[in-house]
């Protein structure tokens, strides 16, 4: 896996890049604003993007808005110290597929960065339940037609929220570990816990992801957690 490091503080660089390193993670670059992200995104192509919010020059939101703009397959997780609603919500706006705490150990980092690179997003637990109650609101405050109306709504009463909007259209049946599974993972539980719950091996987590990934017709963002709040798969905050 090619990580590309961005924060502005050189002692956390350095030794996020040898605590990925030891873990058998590839560091292709580092950069120090969203400016320098983004030409780095450009010329390495990393895996994964792993992104402070708070650099001076250029945020982190404003440097994935730019590099998903330009690259709209590119993975970033966020990686902050920040759990302030806001910018856990901007950061799915603007295209993250993830959101961790810098308070994680290494090895939840380092299987975080492994979803992120098979598109499960990763979040730090807690947040994915915080997400799913926001689509939830969200949801509920989209108007629907009067029954028997034929008149359409106007298009900003059912102009979907942006992090919604990411669902793609109703899948296939899930199983039911399946869908023991995807309720664990959208509360933001790693592989490890999520199987230690359900008595399955971390790497048997993963495969049921990637069916379900496939069978859904997901991919990133925050897919997984918009589906889990729309079929109410995830659990109470």
């Amino acid at each position: 896996m090619k990580v590309l490091l961005v924060d502005d503080h050189r002692l956390l660089l350095e030794g996020l890049t040898n605590l990925l390193e030891a873990h058998g993670v590839e560091v292709v670059g580092t950069a120090r604003d969203g400016w320098e992200a983004a030409a780095a995104a450009r010329a390495l192509h990393p895996d994964v993007i792993l992104m402070d919010i708070s650099m001076p020059n250029c945020g982190g939101l404003a440097a994935t808005r730019l590099i998903r703009a330009e690259w709209p397959d590119a993975r970033i997780v966020i990686l902050t110290t920040s759990a302030e609603d806001r910018d856990l919500f901007e950061a799915v706006k603007s295209g993250a597929c993830g959101y961790l705490l810098k308070s994680m150990n290494a090895e939840e980092l380092v299987e975080a960065l492994d979803q992120a690179q098979h598109g499960v997003p990763p979040f730090s637990p807690g947040l994915a339940a915080r997400l799913v109650s926001e689509f939830a609101r969200l949801a509920a405050s989209i108007p629907s037609a009067p029954p028997g109306s034929t008149e359409p709504l106007p298009a900003a009463a059912v102009r979907r929220p942006e992090p919604a909007a990411a669902v793609r259209p109703e899948p296939a049946a899930l199983t039911q570990r399946q869908q023991e599974v995807l309720a664990l993972v959208a509360e933001g539980l790693p592989y490890k816990e999520v199987g230690a719950r359900l008595g399955l091996a971390p790497r048997t987590i993963k495969y049921h992801m990637s069916e379900i990934m496939t069978a859904l017709h997901l991919e990133h963002r925050a897919q997984v957690i918009a589906y889990a709040a729309r079929h109410g798969l995830a659990g109470e905050p």
